[in-house]
């Protein structure tokens, strides 16, 4: 532990705000603990108001210089970054093992995936593009154009402390904004380090402090003021539907602007004529991996009666199959929960489940006793239960599966859709129709459809988001870069004249 963080250059003791540089804050200490042991690995003195507003107000001024850059240099900068994150992928990867418990594997994947951004974001600094329009007047041009936006917040959760930070912030710095990052109190020293390094980019290339900025502190003090702060155009946060309503009403009552990434209740659909090894393989990736705590994580298999009994065997044998122990370690693929507030909500769904009519076919223990000392381990687990179970609407960030028979597609699709959340969906089918209702317009009603891969692992170069409570913002690629600028429409007279639209005539001597 104590190598890993002297390698990235993160002390026993660090300060919780900068902007290039860290400001001596004012706030209380905060312990960020390894879910692997329990131990405390670092602490954090938080951010206080005046500090806060040290980092607003110089992220405020380095964007009046930063929006100047031409976007392709501002590319650049970006592709330095990356090249700075290349460097460390092994200990960055092994960083976010130690403070949210992925398996290191995951961990470094999590780091990959934030390099593979800045390649992305690199491409789109040349192509922020407008339109242009005929216009009804004579002599005359219309076209559109996309101006920087501001300073930027962005608010992380703690399943994913690099990638979702990096899908907009890399965006947003080609875009011309500068950021501003309050990552989850759960995973402060991945931030840290992310920023220390970036931080030698900018420093290297003469920029301004401010470009990129953190800010760790409480909710209340810190994260009320950050959504309320009228200096910040657009607030992106990742968390639970009840925190992306709070924010979405706050920065509404501002006209502010919001990308909100929330719950997810992802369900894949497995047809007769499904591939039960690619089946098996999918399902178990998409449930069990970051300990079901993604927000892609599959949760429902709505499963066709004929082959329900003979899946839900393989599953139960390869669950029974999965390594479970400290997520440092070669070969292990699952890790703990995140903390014992986790393993607790997860026992309590369980609960649940047995009083909905529910069965557990496998899992759902507490681990104890040597490697599990800290109370964070469990075991994956599956339970068959019935479409309409109110449990079954909810989403338990834990490795729980529910399987779900059907015997129509129209109803596994209903199955499928009726739930609050929409982010990911997928069906598992070889027969096109099948593949092509489900992506039809009565088909999934989520961001993400999916045939025959899982409900995780999306690319960066789709947009990443979804519907309903999921929050209905997008992220990473596509053509997200257009909600961190602002758009602007132009018309250019070249003539001598004066035409009005619409054949108004005002005509005044």
């Amino acid at each position: 532990m104590k190598a890993i963080l002297e390698k990235l250059d993160v002390p026993d003791e660090q300060q919780g705000a900068g902007t290039g540089s860290w400001l001596k804050c004012a706030g209380k200490i905060m312990e960020s603990f390894s879910p692997i042991d329990g131990r405390v690995i670092g602490k954090i003195r938080c951010a206080g108001k005046g500090d806060y507003e040290e980092v607003v107000t110089r992220s405020v001024r380095a964007f009046e210089e930063w929006r100047m850059v031409p976007a392709p240099k501002r590319g650049e900068i970006v592709r330095q970054i990356g090249e700075a994150m290349r460097k460390h992928k092994e200990d960055l990867g092994a960083l976010v093992s130690l403070e949210v418990g992925k398996i290191r594997a995951e961990g470094e994947g999590e780091v990959q995936e934030m390099i593979d951004i800045t390649d992305f974001a690199l491409g789109q600094s040349r192509m922020l593009y407008g339109l242009t329009m005929h216009s009804e007047r004579p002599e005359h041009r219309m076209y559109e154009q996309w101006h920087p936006l501001g300073p930027v917040g962005v608010i992380t959760a703690f399943n994913f402390p690099v990638a979702v930070w990096s899908w907009n912030a890399m965006i947003s710095l080609v875009a011309g904004d500068t950021v501003i990052w309050k990552p989850s109190s759960k995973a402060p020293l991945t931030a840290i380090a992310i920023m220390k390094i970036a931080w030698r980019v900018l420093q290297k290339n003469g920029l301004p402090e401010g470009v990129l900025s953190l800010v760790i502190g409480d909710r209340k003090e810190i994260g009320e003021t950050f959504i309320k702060d009228q200096r910040i155009p657009l607030i992106s946060a990742t968390g639970s539907v009840p925190m992306g309503r709070h924010i979405s009403e706050v920065v509404a009552g501002r006209l502010g602007k919001t990308i909100l990434e929330l719950g997810g209740n992802n369900a894949i659909i497995v047809a007769p004529s499904a591939e039960l090894n690619l089946a098996v393989r999918g399902i178990v990736f998409g449930a069990v991996g970051t300990a079901g705590q993604r927000c892609t994580t599959t949760r429902r298999i709505i499963v066709h009666k004929d082959i329900f009994g003979t899946l839900a065997e393989r599953l139960v044998k390869a669950y029974k199959q999965v390594p479970i122990g400290n997520p440092l370690e070669k070969n292990i693929l699952m890790g703990p929960l995140i903390d014992r507030a986790a393993v607790d909500a997860m026992q309590k769904a369980l609960e649940e489940i047995r009083n909905q009519g529910g069965k557990i076919l496998c899992g759902g223990e507490v681990l104890s006793g040597d490697v599990f000392d800290a109370g964070t381990y469990v075991t994956p687990c599956i339970c068959e239960i019935g479409p309409d179970a109110p449990i079954v609407k909810e989403e338990t960030f834990a490795p729980i599966l529910y399987m779900i028979r059907y015997d129509t597609l129209e109803k596994a699709i209903a199955y499928q859709n009726d739930v609050p959340q929409g982010l990911s969906s997928a069906i598992l089918t070889r027969d096109l129709p099948e593949a092509e209702t489900f992506l039809s317009h009565r088909g999934s009603d989520c961001g993400i459809a999916n045939v025959n891969i899982g409900t995780s692992g999306a690319e960066i170069g789709g947009a990443f988001g979804g519907e309903k409570e999921t929050g209905g913002g997008r992220e990473s690629g596509s053509d997200a870069w257009k909600a961190y600028m602002r758009r602007q429409t132009c018309t250019i007279n070249w003539s001598k004249e004066l035409p009005l639209a619409q054949g108004i005539r005002f005509d005044v001597d």
